[in-house]
């Protein structure tokens, strides 16, 4: 039976189990691979995409629980194609090395600054438990505070 899913402001269809984890659909059956996996456990945050604003290890949420949520991916993030704020502060700063984990780390970082425009080291301590293999946190930290000290942390760019 089909399953329908509200992704990055369209109404797609999808066959699948509703065991198959989101991370998978996302992938495999839609194409939007810059959802990654990483660990599959819900640890490392690489499959981290929003349900309706809230970030999210797709590869924990079985796809036939995500109803009339609302699903965002990396793909989705900016608007008309412009990098979202998020985005552009991470080449200002040359946030990422391999780059593997930073979509998921993107999406974290976005989604705490929609509900904390200005966050604390210990808010992004508690709210960014994504993780990086080649260690980009400095990086990253210095993005959100820009961000933070800009006003322009839910904007979009052209």
């Amino acid at each position: 039976m089909p399953t329908s899913l509200a992704i990055n402001g369209r109404t797609l269809l999808v066959e699948a189990d509703a065991a198959t984890p989101l991370l998978w659909v996302l992938r495999e059956q839609l194409g939007l691979t810059g959802t990654k996996f990483g660990c599959g456990a819900g640890l490392c945050g690489a499959c981290t995409v929003h349900l309706d604003g809230v970030a999210t290890r797709s590869c924990q949420v079985p796809v036939g629980t995500v109803g009339t949520q609302h699903i965002t991916t990396i793909e989705g993030l900016a608007a008309s194609g412009a990098r979202h704020a998020v985005q552009e502060a991470w080449i200002d700063m040359q946030v990422p090395q391999c780059g593997y984990c930073q979509s998921g780390m993107i999406m974290a970082v976005a989604a705490l600054l929609a509900h904390t425009p200005a966050p604390t080291d210990d808010q992004i301590n508690s709210e960014i438990t994504n993780i990086c293999r080649c260690g980009t946190y400095p990086r990253v930290r210095r993005a959100i505070h820009l961000l933070a000290q800009a006003g322009q942390a839910g904007a979009s760019h052209g």
